[in-house]
């Protein structure tokens, strides 16, 4: 049965050690060979932008995190994973996770998100299909769910010129591009 009541806060240390599994139960043991993955091995998630959704007792039954990237030199986060206990899944907590992860990120003065998941789940929360925007990640991924959202009306408008590379923040190792006709195609 479903918990009746759930909170969504800060992830705390101890929250870490059921992550990995939710995750696998969620995605299946091979996710980490996903390109957003390689996007994210190594770094450290933002901070202030990692969630938990837990019962009354503080048990972990939904994740969210963010991650730092870059299109060209533009900051920009990337959404996930997201992942809701299976069983839980269908009753609004991710929606829920991530109502509350954009508005924090909105918050901290983020201004670009790209996330890769069903465009019919992240459309409502502001998300276009990023390759049709010109944006591409550097790896495989199924054009239609790779997409993008301005957290700030606007930010858009900061690709132009470059060529959308998307990228890890800390590094030059993969990236999105856009091409350098991509202005505000909003």
């Amino acid at each position: 049965m479903p918990p009746s009541s759930y909170d969504i806060r800060p992830q705390r240390p101890h929250d870490l050690a059921l992550l990995d599994p939710l995750l696998d139960r969620t995605f299946g043991p091979d996710r980490q060979a996903r390109t957003v993955y390689r996007l994210r091995e190594g770094l450290a998630p933002v901070p202030e932008l990692c969630f938990a959704a837990v019962d009354q007792y503080g048990g972990l039954l939904a994740s969210l995190r963010f991650w730092p990237i870059r299109i060209e030199e533009v900051p920009a986060i990337l959404l996930g994973p997201l992942a809701v206990e299976p069983a839980l899944q269908g009753r609004g907590m991710g929606r829920a996770l991530v109502t509350h992860g954009l508005a924090e990120a909105r918050a901290n003065g983020h201004r670009i998100c790209v996330v890769v998941g069903e465009p019919e789940y992240y459309r409502p929360f502001g998300f276009v299909n990023a390759p049709s925007r010109g944006l591409r990640l550097p790896g495989p991924v199924d054009p239609r769910r790779f997409q993008a959202a301005e957290l700030e009306p606007g930010a858009f408008d900061e690709l132009a010129g470059g060529d959308g590379h998307i990228g890890r923040a800390e590094d030059a190792r993969g990236a999105i591009t856009a091409p350098t006709q991509l202005r505000n195609p909003l």
